[in-house]
């Protein structure tokens, strides 16, 4: 009796885990190639084991070959890594007979990036998309004894060597700036596009096989692909199931069947029959769900439940074949709405979902980490539960990222989190020539057939500010180039991605780009000579230098999918990747962190207008405090914008309004460094953050000044109508007891609306108790009786390094919530 390697039934337990889950039938199995591979260099002078999924780097790192990629400078020590060429290999068995089988396939689900693959020293095939499944025939290579290989090229050589051979014009672009770090020519390959770095982010352009591998082997024919779409029919009131399954049929004869939908809680079955010709064959199916069943909808969070039905698609075919798929079904219609608005020029822009409006409230999402083998299901809930804890209910994916894992839109579908899925194009302007579209064209197509199913998505978004960049000329291109530019524009997001949108999903609205001007780019050819037109589409908003104090600073749009500011993150995270010498405001570490242009002074100058800056004899508390006080800055900034955008939702002041969505710039850390986020690498909350919680809460009194007026408004995102009081209440700094205090009388605080609620000029207002601007402090809540329906919120009346009186904190932690009940039963 031979001994078995460990390997050998790791590989026959994966055989018999997938005869056990295909049921009776045994007309396709299914081997999965993950786990143990061999890595070497592109001389040979380094081999190490490594696993799959993974990346070089992560390799590297488990074998202790290097430090931390994130510690200190290692982002520049470690450029050598993206710059090799290196070589995947696996040596494995058949544990079944491979010759009994009419077809067998070698199915990667993702590979980065760039790849010859070949199979017992036979070429099966190429990659050079990050983006879509790969599926190479292997019927005539395979043997019971396999050895494969991936010969991978850099992403950063073959990108330059793509731009170079584009040689008709240049498609800027050409590197980042210098500040980034970074790689150059990152438009001309289809791998996530902050890799080659960004303003908040490292260079790390990976190499290795980021998802599953796996061999399948069929007989008469193998479903490829199900997706599905319930779909609502207005004429009738009636909630419909459009079920796509694609087949490749090997059988040389037709394959006769049935297929059988099922529905048990909706009590929906539904039976027909079904003939599958030789070939791709995709089978569609329309499915009518039971009238006399009333269905749940899904709801965004904070406006209702996420219900879903569970479902079952079997497919019987001839010779005791089948193939059974079970699904979460959620029912939900989403619209983008576009129309006049009355005395104000333009159009509206804002989504209704099961036909009311939403005011999107949340923020933008990037990679999690660099190398994506780090990044757990778990890390994913942590973060995504960390939206819906601040009241968020949107979060777009940014376009210079990657389309995420399947376990983050099945967290976003349970939790109500609306998702604006970007494609993954940002900052650039991209080659239009036919390899390329070809390459876009097969990842567009396997991306909508994967996510479409998802609830939670809302809208497809072509790319990430590239109108901008085009129209406002971001790239100095001479004006006689810009027809050029523009027809590459509509081609790639137009006649092409759009194009197999409308095609492959008719259940939710597509915008060519974010910011754009929506119905009015589309007038305009798809590009508007102003994209940051105000009155029409999204905008994203940035100024610096301003005062983000002052309200009239920002743009009254009619949504803002991108604002925000700089902070730095907590000592306690920067310590895990720095050493003693780079615990300095201005040490060499603290400039290489920072990948914004004049970022960090820029923090400080916003942070000096209001407060003042930290200074002890005690280096390392200077820089505690002050890495503190830009969290402060911050949160600060980004509370007064966003409760300026909510309280914007119902008004139209010189035909400026109506905005109905703010997501702030931005949610996460790829890695521990100053950025836009409120949560910091690995999750830790960002005073933002927990601001966010109350600035982004269903009822929320705002107040802000104009012309020595002090005004609160309410803003309600509840869907009735609620009966509150307003307390308003003076404080003096040096006391918690109020000095003043005034209670309106009840009032109706309406549904989905914002209203002003009271005004009192400010000297009014500080005429108690010798107030002065410097001494005193408002704050304000929204109350039924003696149940708390709103956050406490706060106005300074002054900067805060003018306030006097103040004393030293003596916090305690405790909680104080308020509660909607009252409000759910008006």
């Amino acid at each position: 009796m031979s001994a078995v390697p460990a390997t050998g039934m790791c590989l026959r337990l994966l055989l018999l885990l997938a005869l056990c889950s295909a049921g009776c039938s045994a007309a396709a199995l299914s081997l999965s190639l993950r786990g143990s591979w061999r890595i070497r260099s592109g001389n040979g002078s380094l081999e190490l084991p490594g696993k799959v999924p993974g990346c070089v780097h992560s390799a590297l790192f488990q074998q202790r070959l290097i430090q931390d990629p994130y510690y200190r400078f290692n982002n520049l020590k470690y450029r050598w890594i993206a710059l090799d060429n290196w070589t995947y290999s696996k040596k494995f068995e058949i544990p079944f007979d491979i010759s009994k089988w009419q077809k067998v396939n070698l199915v990667f689900e993702g590979i980065d990036t760039v790849t010859e693959v070949l199979l017992n020293n036979v070429s099966i095939g190429k990659t050079d998309n990050m983006f879509r499944r790969y599926s190479f025939d292997i019927t005539h290579v395979i043997k019971a004894v396999n050895f494969i290989e991936l010969h991978f090229q850099s992403a950063v050589i073959y990108a330059r060597n793509r731009s170079k051979a584009h040689t008709c014009y240049k498609v800027p672009p050409k590197c980042p700036p210098p500040v980034q770090e970074g790689e150059c020519h990152v438009n001309f390959i289809r791998k996530e596009q902050c890799s080659f770095s960004w303003d908040w982010g490292p260079s790390f352009p990976t190499q290795g096989i980021w998802k599953d591998v796996r061999i399948e082997a069929y007989d008469i024919c193998h479903l490829d692909y199900f997706t599905f779409s319930p779909m609502y029919d207005n004429n009738i009131q009636e909630w419909n199931l459009k079920i796509d399954s694609s087949f490749h049929v090997v059988s040389s004869k037709p394959v006769l069947g049935q297929v059988v939908v099922s529905i048990p809680e909706l009590q929906t079955q539904w039976t027909d029959s079904i003939e599958l010709q030789h070939g791709k064959r995709t089978v569609k199916l329309f499915v009518k769900i039971n009238k006399n069943i009333t269905v749940k909808t899904w709801w965004p969070h904070g406006h209702g439940n996420q219900t879903g039905y569970n479902m079952t698609v079997l497919f019987k075919l001839d010779g005791g074949l089948s193939f059974e798929r079970s699904a979460k079904v959620y029912f939900r219609t989403v619209e983008l709405i576009e129309e006049p608005i009355e005395k104000s020029p333009g159009l509206s822009f804002y989504f209704k979902i099961n036909g009311l409006p939403i005011f999107l409230k949340g923020s933008n999402w990037i990679p999690a980490d660099s190398f994506q083998d780090r990044v757990t299901p778990a890390l994913l809930r942590l973060l995504l539960q960390s939206a819906v804890d601040a009241n968020m209910n949107t979060l777009r994916v940014w376009g210079g990222g990657i389309y995420e894992q399947d376990e983050f839109y099945e967290f976003c579908d349970e939790l109500g989190i609306m998702v604006w899925q970007d494609f993954m194009f940002a900052c650039a302007l991209y080659p239009t020539d036919r390899d390329f579209l070809n390459s876009v064209r097969a990842e567009v197509t396997y991306q909508i057939r994967r996510l479409k199913s998802h609830p939670s998505i809302i809208t497809w978004s072509g790319n990430n500010e590239n109108e901008a960049a085009l129209m406002m000329n971001w790239y100095n291109v001479q004006p006689s180039d810009l027809p050029t530019y523009i027809n590459d524009y509509v081609t790639l997001y137009v006649k092409n991605i759009r194009k197999i949108v409308l095609t492959e999903d008719q259940t939710r609205p597509f915008i060519t780009s974010s910011p754009t001007n929506g119905a009015k780019s589309i007038a305009e050819g798809w590009v508007s000579k102003n994209p940051y037109d105000t009155n029409f589409g999204d905008v994203h908003f940035y100024d610096y230098g301003s005062d983000c104090w002052n309200w009239k600073n920002f743009p009254k749009a009619r949504f803002v999918s991108e604002y925000g500011y700089q902070s730095w993150p907590s000592f306690s995270t920067l310590e895990k990747v720095s050493s003693g010498e780079d615990w300095s405001y201005e040490s060499k570490f603290s400039l290489h962190r920072q990948h914004h242009a004049s970022g960090n002074y820029e923090m400080l100058q916003q942070a000096t207008l209001h407060f003042k800056l930290p200074r002890s004899a005690d280096q390392l508390r200077t820089f505690k405090d002050t890495l503190y006080l830009t969290q402060v800055m911050q949160a600060q900034c980004v509370k007064t914008e966003t409760e300026f955008y909510r309280r914007s939702r119902s008004e139209i002041v010189d035909g400026k309004g109506q905005t109905m969505g703010a997501l702030y710039w931005q949610l996460n850390d790829i890695w521990q460094a100053p950025s836009w986020s409120s949560l910091e690498y690995g999750g830790k909350w960002k005073m933002l953050h927990y601001f966010a919680r109350h600035f982004f809460a269903p009822l929320l009194p705002v107040g802000f000044e104009d012309e020595d007026v002090f005004f609160i408004y309410g803003v309600s995102d509840l869907h009735s109508d609620c009966m509150v009081t307003l307390t308003v209440r003076v404080h003096t700094w040096s006391s918690l007891k109020p000095v003043c205090s005034e209670t309106t009388k009840l009032f109706v605080m309406k549904a989905g609306e914002s209203a002003l609620l009271y005004k009192k000029p400010v000297p009014k207002l500080l005429n108690c108790n010798k107030c002065t601007r410097q001494s005193c402090v408002v704050t304000f809540y929204l109350s039924a009786g003696s149940q708390l329906l709103s956050p406490t919120n706060y106005h300074f009346l002054s900067s805060l390094k003018k306030a006097k009186g103040l004393h030293k904190a003596n916090i305690t932690v405790g909680s104080l919530d308020y509660n909607l009940e009252p409000c759910m039963v008006c």
